[in-house]
C-alpha cells in the first residue's frame, strides 16, 4: 500500500481559522486596508496574451535587489515566506540534523523542518517572552543545521537585537540562521546586510504585510550569494504567477503610501498599548503590527464579544506559554478607532477579574 513519508505521516498539520470570517479582519496581521491603488490599476490592464505567458522573475528581482540595497544574486523572490522556509529547510535539513527553534513562534518553521525528518527541538521563551540567547547557544551542537527567529516575532511582537542574531550565527558555522523579518516595515531594524559577510546567515521578507498583497503570495529570500546559488537551483523557475510580478513594481513605487500605511499602523499600535496600562491589562510591547495581550479565562468571551461587533482578533491560548492570550492585528486609522471603541465597551461588559488585571 502506497505511504506517505514517515515524517510527513507525523505533521503536525496547520489550521488557520478560515470558515464565516465576516467582519473587520483583525485576526491574521492582514494589511486592513489592501493594496495600493497603482498595484489595482496595473491589475486591471493585464489581458488574454499576458496571462498565457510564463512568469519571469528576474526583471523583478533586480528591482526588488535594488530597493533592498542587496545584490541580484543575493536574492530569490519566492511564493510566500512559506517557500523561503521550506527552501531553507530542504536545502539543508537531512533527517539525522537538528532545528532550533524558540517557542511560541511561527507554525509553519516547525512544520516545514519536520517534512524533512529533522528533529525540531523547541526552546521556550524566557520571562516576558525573552528571546533566551544564552539557551539557544547552549543547545547548539554538531547536528544543529537550522536555526529560525521570526524578528519581530509572531505571537508576541518581541525583537531580537543584532547583536544576538550575529553572536548565533557565528557560533553555529554549520546551520543555516534564518530571520524572517516578516514585519520589518513596522520595526525598522533588519539583518539584511549581514549576510554579505556571514554565509550562514539567511533573511526573509514579506509582501503580504505592510504592501497589502498577501493573496499574491510575493516573498524574499536573502543569503550570501554562494549559498543562494544552491537555494536558486532548488526552486521552481515559475514558482510566481505572471499577475503578482506584473504587480510588484507599482507596489514598490508608492512607497506613500506604505509609510502612510506603517504610521497609522504605529499609531494604532501606541494607542492600544496605552489603553491596555490603563485599564491594568497584561500585554507585551510589540515591534509589529500586532499586539498580544492575557486575558486569561476571560479571553474567549473577549473574543466573542468582539466578534459580535464585527471584529475578528485571534485567538493564541494554545500556543507554548500564550494561555489565555489574544493577540490584535493594527490597522488604518479608521479601522484602529473602531476596535478601540469595541474593545472599550467589551472591558467593561465582560468585567476582566482583578487576578487576570496586572
Amino acid at each position: 500500500m502506497l505511504k506517505a513519508r514517515e515524517a510527513v505521516r507525523n505533521l503536525k498539520e496547520y489550521h488557520p481559522p478560515l470558515g464565516n470570517r465576516q467582519g473587520l479582519r483583525l485576526d491574521f496581521n492582514e494589511n486592513t486596508v489592501g493594496c495600493s491603488p497603482r498595484v489595482l490599476q496595473r491589475l486591471r490592464t493585464l489581458d488574454h496574451e499576458v496571462l498565457a505567458r510564463y512568469p519571469e522573475r528576474e526583471p523583478a528581482e533586480a528591482l526588488v535587489a535594488k530597493h533592498l540595497g542587496v545584490d541580484p544574486a543575493e536574492l530569490l523572490l519566492t511564493n510566500g515566506t512559506d517557500e523561503a522556509i521550506h527552501l531553507v529547510c530542504e536545502t539543508y535539513l537531512e533527517p539525522q540534523d537538528e532545528t532550533l527553534i524558540v517557542v511560541p513562534t511561527f507554525a509553519m518553521f516547525e512544520i516545514y523542518a519536520a517534512t524533512t525528518g529533522a528533529t525540531v527541538v523547541s526552546i521556550p521563551a524566557g520571562k516576558d517572552f525573552e528571546f533566551p540567547v544564552d539557551e539557544v547557544m547552549k543547545r547548539i551542537n554538531s547536528r544543529t543545521r537550522l536555526i529560525a527567529v521570526a524578528n519581530p516575532n509572531n505571537p508576541t511582537g518581541t525583537f531580537v537585537p543584532r547583536a544576538d542574531l550575529l553572536q548565533i550565527a557565528k557560533a553555529a558555522p554549520q546551520a543555516a540562521l534564518l530571520v524572517d523579518e516578516a514585519y520589518y516595515e513596522f520595526c525598522g531594524e533588519t539583518m539584511m546586510a549581514a549576510p554579505q559577510n556571514q554565509e550562514n546567515l539567511f533573511v526573509t521578507r514579506t509582501f503580504s504585510k505592510a504592501y497589502g498583497l498577501a493573496g499574491f503570495r510575493i516573498g524574499v529570500l536573502t543569503g550570501n550569494r554562494s549559498q543562494m546559488a544552491m537555494l536558486r537551483s532548488n526552486s521552481s523557475p515559475y514558482n510566481l504567477n505572471i499577475a503578482a510580478l506584473a504587480c510588484l513594481p507599482d507596489a514598490l513605487a508608492d512607497q506613500d503610501y506604505i509609510t502612510a500605511y506603517v504610521n497609522d499602523v504605529k499609531q494604532g499600535r501606541a494607542a492600544l498599548e496605552s489603553e491596555l496600562r490603563a485599564r491594568h491589562i497584561r500585554y507585551w510591547p510589540s515591534r509589529a503590527n500586532f499586539v498580544l495581550l492575557f486575558l486569561g479565562e476571560s479571553h474567549a468571551a473577549f473574543i466573542a464579544s468582539m466578534r459580535a461587533r464585527g471584529i475578528l482578533v485571534r485567538d493564541r491560548s494554545k500556543d507554548p506559554g500564550c494561555a489565555g492570550c489574544v493577540r490584535i492585528t493594527l490597522g488604518s486609522k479608521e479601522h484602529n478607532q473602531r476596535m478601540m471603541a469595541a474593545i472599550a465597551k467589551v472591558l467593561t461588559e465582560i468585567r476582566i477579574p482583578e487576578k487576570v488585571a496586572q
